[in-house]
């Protein structure tokens, strides 16, 4: 097998889903785990690109890590954004973005957990949590976003909540470079 660079841009097919009702799954909250989400509608820049770094590094996540700390916080503290973090055993262990796109779409922009919480049992009840909040202002339609390069169930796992897919597309993704990783993080 041949060795591709490191920083090598990698191609992913993206798939754009919705759902156009909220979800019918009710799930029990994880048992021997104690768990707390909560909203965290001033993030500070830090802890945000420390969570979205956590939870996206095997999954190819650098469009936020790239973004200024002023193109960062007019995302993240936009009053149309929420930011809920999920906490386990009293550490982060993973979070999502909400976007209120309209009154009629809500997206799910970020969804994911800290690796030490795959496997946990935890992924459906926390996404199921991410949705019951989404469509709390009753949308029209909740959409997401996915890649090739996501978690090998991640389409599997939308599916069984409840979307749909609605396109696709190729995209190029560019790794950052340890300097640019660097950088991003060291604020």
């Amino acid at each position: 097998m041949a060795k591709t660079a490191k920083n090598a841009p990698l191609t992913a097919k993206v798939m754009q889903l919705e759902m156009t009702a909220p979800p019918r799954a009710s799930l029990a909250v994880p048992v021997n785990i104690q768990t707390l989400i909560v909203r965290a509608p001033d993030i500070p820049l830090a802890y945000y690109r420390h969570l979205y770094r956590q939870v996206g590094k095997r999954w190819h996540w650098y469009e936020r890590l790239r973004m200024s700390d002023e193109e960062l916080a007019k995302t993240i503290h936009d009053a149309r954004c929420t930011v809920t973090v999920l906490y386990v055993n009293g550490a982060p262990a993973g979070f999502y973005e909400l976007r209120k796109e309209s009154e009629d779409v809500t997206e799910l922009s970020y969804f994911g957990l800290f690796e030490r919480a795959i496997g946990l049992g935890i992924g459906k009840w926390f996404l199921l949590q991410a949705l019951y909040a989404a469509w709390q202002d009753s949308p029209q339609k909740v959409t997401v976003t996915t890649n090739s390069l996501d978690h090998p169930r991640a389409v599997q796992l939308y599916q069984m909540m409840g979307f749909s897919p609605v396109s696709t597309y190729e995209a190029t993704i560019t790794p950052m470079t340890e300097a640019e990783l660097f950088k991003a993080l060291d604020g």
